[in-house]
């Protein structure tokens, strides 16, 4: 693209969305676009990406260029807050910083502390047209219900499962929404990222690209991916603006809760297939010189496996002792005595694979849940859980996220994998508080075997952003006032509805 077809103009410019980008002509005498847009020849028109609209509008405004702006199609919403809770000190405390930050940013908090209640807060702040995105039809379905309760009266939308609205008030899927943005990117003021560590994707970081809502906020428990591409959520949606962890808050927003570890040993047999298993793929990640301390090992295992017969032996040695020390019998009988001891409690049990689940669902008559299930069944499942007519459950991956499970206050983790997400989302899942209720996370874990590692994973440090994580303070109490609705940050009087004349 060349400058030397710009000319500069006499009448205002004008600024339109077109199929999620900008486009501005004339372009203005001034040069604050510069670095922002770029000269289109095919066209012949500026054309900038849609998410920079707001740095594009403020730009402008500073050079005092007169402009009529076509591109905003968002409304302007009169949200009550007469059915809003009075928020949680951390609540309060992240929806400040949130608006201090110009109502863009990303707030880290741990399942069951009222994401879902803070993003509301923001909404009735802002009271602008707002895309809500999350990651499963299950939690499209849970945000519908709390928004229908939340703002009554207010037109709810949904996008995905069959539902393709476009009101003013709309919950997606990721999946729909980064379908629908190139040509409706203009619709919504606010966008808001439940699990927000999904849209870095090379797929889904398109809704963030390609909308030109000026405010932005993401929610997760988890930050981290292991790619890395978790930093592109700084200009995505916005900088860490707040984050706590489950430590911070249990016995306030949080139940109370312990994590025990349990250790068993594997049987006589099971010791000797162990063993011979991991001569087998030692040996042959010795040839390979692929040390198991390197980052890249995996990567490597797999491709050097592929090439040889002595590879996929190793290979399915590797996942041979997986397999014995995810499934051992030790385990089965530790899962009987924790049954036992916490028969009068809800119980949720994890296991990293389908076959564990339904092993385990047949040996103890324990309903299970996996992504096989249907989505009828599964509500039943759950809904009966909650009554107490079911007392446990037994499910793999497919409660780690996006599933209220509000009254579960004992987890048995059996096997899973060496993500820190993972082990804070099935944490997670019994941490909502209750009166009188203390939660307790068990590990069981193979004593002596490469699962010992994966434990020590996912109990690693998250990856944190700065600020430093949200510290309460002995004086806080669990709720504070609510707080006062004048506006808190000055970028809320640069009025992005006025600065265009359209």
């Amino acid at each position: 693209m060349g400058l030397n077809a710009a000319v500069p103009a006499k009448r205002p410019s004008t600024l339109k969305f077109d199929r999620g980008t900008l486009i501005l002509h004339p372009p203005p005498s001034s040069a604050g676009w510069a670095g922002i847009a770029e000269w289109d020849d095919r066209i012949e028109r500026l054309r900038a990406p849609a998410w920079q609209y707001r740095k594009l509008l403020e730009a402008l405004k500073k050079d005092g260029v007169e402009l009529e702006d076509k591109a905003r199609g968002y409304a302007t919403l009169e949200l009550s807050g007469d059915t809003l809770l009075e928020p949680y000190a951390h609540q309060a405390a992240a929806l400040e910083m949130w608006i201090n930050a110009g109502r863009r940013g990303v707030v880290v908090l741990p399942t069951g502390s009222g994401k879902t209640a803070l993003a509301t807060m923001a909404m009735q702040r802002t009271k602008r047209s707002v895309l809500i995105v999350v990651p499963t039809l299950d939690l499209m379905q849970q945000w519908y219900a709390t928004l229908e309760q939340t703002f009554p009266g207010q037109t709810i939308g949904l996008l995905g499962g069959g539902s393709r609205d476009l009101t003013e008030i709309v919950v997606a899927t990721y999946d729909s929404a980064h379908r629908a943005i190139e040509a409706h990117g203009n619709k919504w003021g606010l966008l808001i990222f439940d699990e927000v560590h999904h849209l870095p994707g090379a797929l889904y970081r398109l809704i963030a690209e390609q909308s030109l809502a000026p405010y932005r906020l993401g929610l997760t428990a988890t930050l981290e991916r292991s790619d890395g591409l978790h930093r592109d959520l700084e200009w995505l949606v916005g900088k860490t603006v707040f984050s706590a962890k489950p430590e911070d808050l249990a016995g306030g927003a949080l139940a109370p809760y312990s994590v025990e570890q349990i250790r068993v040993s594997l049987t006589p047999d099971e010791r000797v297939q162990y063993d011979e298993a991991l001569i087998a793929r030692d040996v042959f990640l010795g040839k390979q010189k692929i040390k198991l301390s390197s980052r890249d090992w995996w990567t490597r295992f797999v491709r050097a496996s592929a090439k040889s017969r002595e590879g996929r032996a190793a290979m399915q040695a590797h996942r041979a002792l997986k397999r014995l020390a995810f499934a051992t019998d030790s385990k089965l009988r530790a899962l009987d005595r924790l049954l036992e001891q916490h028969i009068d409690d809800r119980v949720l049990i994890f296991t990293d694979d389908n076959a564990s689940v339904y092993a385990i669902s047949a040996a103890f008559l324990i309903p299970a849940i996996t992504h096989q299930t249907p989505v009828k069944e599964r509500h039943e499942i759950l809904e009966r859980f909650k009554s107490g007519a079911y007392p446990a459950i037994v499910a793999s991956k497919v409660l780690n996220e996006g599933v209220d499970v509000p009254d579960a206050n004992t987890a048995i983790v059996l096997s899973g994998s060496g993500s820190t997400r993972e082990h804070v989302q099935r944490l997670g899942r019994v941490l909502r508080p209750r009166p009188g209720k203390h939660a307790v996370l068990y590990e069981v874990i193979a004593a002596n075997t490469v699962e010992e590692k994966i434990a020590k994973r996912r109990k690693g440090e998250l990856v944190r952003s700065e600020p430093e994580p949200w510290q309460p303070k002995p004086t806080d109490p669990n709720r504070v006032s609510r707080l006062k609705l004048e506006p808190i940050n000055p970028l809320e009087t640069l009025d992005f509805d006025r600065l265009g004349r359209g």
